[in-house]
């Protein structure tokens, strides 16, 4: 077993809203953890009001709480990103990234890169759309923290990203009945219509006001 089977048979032992904040944490930061294998889960025993695991009263019962003590977790790993770039700079970071504990988190001072330049790119709203991004989800704050971006923005825009993301991954644990290989198939397809929905309501927002300014 590797150590995310390892995990995750730990976390079936012990969901709690807890567990989920933590692995959600861990997630959320540098160290790579999926979190399709943390909220839809969770969202399924609670669903599953016939289970036995739910009667027990150790395991969640309450799907916005998921969400929320989810959302709390993302949080707290995107602030420690956020913290340890504002504190040790780009040099040690980017050195990091490239040394073989960094390799063991799957970092590379080319994906910090590639984060930092989606960021430099699409500004502040970044740290929000960036959530939706395989790749870019948990490497976001890395460079929001090197610009030093104003920390109550940051803080409002992960908050935002993380509380949608985590919506979605409730909705694929209903509707999957926490079958893992139907979530991890669908969990980037759901992302990607997200985006593009988020792009159409962008392009009616500046289209709408095109057209309110011509009238003027």
């Amino acid at each position: 077993m590797t150590l995310i089977d390892n995990i995750i048979a730990w976390y079936s032992a012990h969901m709690n809203y807890a567990s989920i904040t933590g692995l959600m944490a861990i997630e959320s930061s540098f160290i790579p953890f999926p979190s399709e294998v943390v909220i839809p889960p969770a969202v399924y025993v609670a669903g599953n009001e016939a289970s036995s695991l739910c009667a027990t009263g150790v395991y969640p019962v309450d799907v916005m709480l998921i969400v929320l003590f989810g959302t709390l977790g993302a949080l707290i790993g995107a602030v420690i990103n956020y913290g340890l770039s504002v504190w040790l700079g780009r040099i040690i970071i980017y050195k990091f990234a490239d040394s073989k504990l960094g390799h063991l988190c799957l970092l590379s001072s080319e994906k910090i890169k590639k984060a930092e330049e989606y960021f430099n790119e699409h500004g502040k709203s970044s740290t929000f759309i960036g959530r939706f991004i395989p790749g870019i989800r948990q490497l976001i704050s890395i460079p929001a923290g090197l610009a030093r971006m104003h920390f109550g923005w940051f803080l409002f825009y992960t908050f935002l990203g993380a509380f949608v993301w985590n919506c979605v991954l409730a909705l694929l644990g209903y509707v999957a009945h926490g079958q893992m290989d139907l979530i991890k198939e669908y969990s980037h397809e759901l992302s990607v219509a997200i985006l593009i929905l988020l792009g159409a309501v962008i392009v009616w927002f500046v289209v709408k006001k095109i057209i309110a300014s011509t009238k003027k």
